[in-house]
């Protein structure tokens, strides 16, 4: 018999913004006019394209609805309530459904907070970046340090549950600023940070940019420092290091994400959503296609926009599964990473590898649980590269 999956988390991505950042290779896309009432009725059947197979033979359990882009603080209220409405009509929503919007601290999207928690949102994240006028200019944000502090207070009194993002490592950060920056987006009394160290990804505006030298980014030793003391900070104001760059309260972790690194069931609806879904005891990696127009068109044409359908083998599984969950801090559930992957987890593993990093205290490994220790997730990426068999 097939175990029942676990419920569901449902990515929703409204793929347009008034701008295009510099360092963003995100599926962003400007447009002058954006169609709302076509894409709303598109996410819409796509939803229910979706879900007609997700609840063969039963309605699905649905734990997190999470509204990403792009800027999804850019769509109508209504396209917000209607796609709620949906949901959790089409699947069985859990008794402390998470439903979380992406906003950015504009005062032309923070007047829209109150229709979105009519709507349903319960959770807002807001794209703070920095609180350092200058630095917001360089990021190409079109907000201020100041507009960024009062959407973070506006939502933390509207919504239930709010998050910001921060991105570290910029040119000529120093540690002090970064100390004093960290503690006044704290000191607002959020319960969760996402943290990002700012790369160069290829394709981009900063690409080009570094590529001329116009700017150069801390070394590693002290984008490590910026890191280690956002931990320190971030644990006064009582919040914790749940995964390798998320930070929060007790009981307060992004349940949304957690699906993704617990390897759960999560639907992307929308233009370049991925997915991955069971369809018995099969799993498939979706996507759907990232040009806005022509994702629309299909899914007027279609029912959905899918443009990639892949079956993906318990080896395959087994890996995904292994990259995910060392970023917890929780580790590897190794009784739940076999039955979702159909792999024991010790059969990835190089043993000799595995003793040495569980020596140098990188690693631990019990009957129940592999987990990488916060000096092993700091190191994650080149300590897979030499465990994985």
């Amino acid at each position: 018999m097939i175990p029942a999956p676990p419920p569901l988390a449902l990515y929703i991505h409204w793929p347009f913004c008034l701008a295009k950042c510099p360092y963003c290779d995100f599926n962003s896309h400007v447009r002058d006019t954006i169609p709302q009432s076509r894409f709303r009725t598109a996410l819409r059947a796509e939803l229910a394209f979706e879900a007609a197979r997700l609840n063969t033979p039963a309605r699905r359990r649905l734990g997190s609805i999470f509204f990403g882009g792009g800027t999804p603080s850019l769509m109508d209220p209504e396209t917000v309530a209607l796609l709620i409405a949906d949901a959790t009509t089409l699947f069985i929503p859990a008794p402390d459904l998470e439903i979380t919007i992406e906003a950015n601290p504009t005062s032309i999207e923070a007047t829209r907070f109150r229709a979105y928690r009519a709507a349903g949102v319960n959770r807002v994240s807001i794209g703070v970046q920095s609180l350092d006028d200058a630095a917001l200019r360089f990021l190409g944000r079109n907000h201020t340090g100041a507009e960024a502090l009062a959407a973070v207070e506006l939502g933390r009194a509207i919504f239930p549950r709010a998050s910001f993002d921060l991105i570290y490592a910029r040119p000529g950060q120093s540690l002090a600023a970064w100390q004093s920056e960290v503690g006044r987006a704290l000191a607002v009394g959020l319960d969760h940070l996402s943290l990002y160290q700012l790369t160069i990804e290829p394709g981009t505006q900063f690409a080009t940019r570094h590529a001329r030298a116009e700017f150069t980014l801390p070394d590693d030793e002290s984008a490590a420092a910026l890191y280690d003391t956002t931990a320190d900070i971030a644990a006064t104001f009582g919040l914790v290091a749940y995964e390798i760059s998320n930070y929060a309260k007790p009981g307060q972790q992004s349940r949304h994400n957690l699906a993704y690194w617990r390897y759960q069931d999560y639907a992307g609806i929308g233009p370049g959503a991925h997915g991955r879904i069971s369809l018995g005891e099969t799993i498939l990696a979706t996507r759907r296609h990232r040009a806005p127009e022509e994702w629309a068109s299909r899914v007027e044409t279609h029912g959905h926009g899918t443009v990639e359908q892949t079956e993906i083998p318990p080896p395959d599984r087994a890996l995904e599964a292994l990259l995910m969950g060392l970023r917890l801090a929780e580790g590897i559930d190794r009784a739940n990473f076999a039955a979702r992957t159909q792999t024991p987890i010790e059969t990835l593993l190089d043993p000799e590898t595995l003793t040495r990093a569980e020596q140098a205290g990188y690693l631990t490994l019990t009957p129940t649980h592999l987990t990488a220790t916060p000096e092993g997730r700091k190191r994650l990426d080149s300590l897979l590269a030499a465990l994985v068999k």
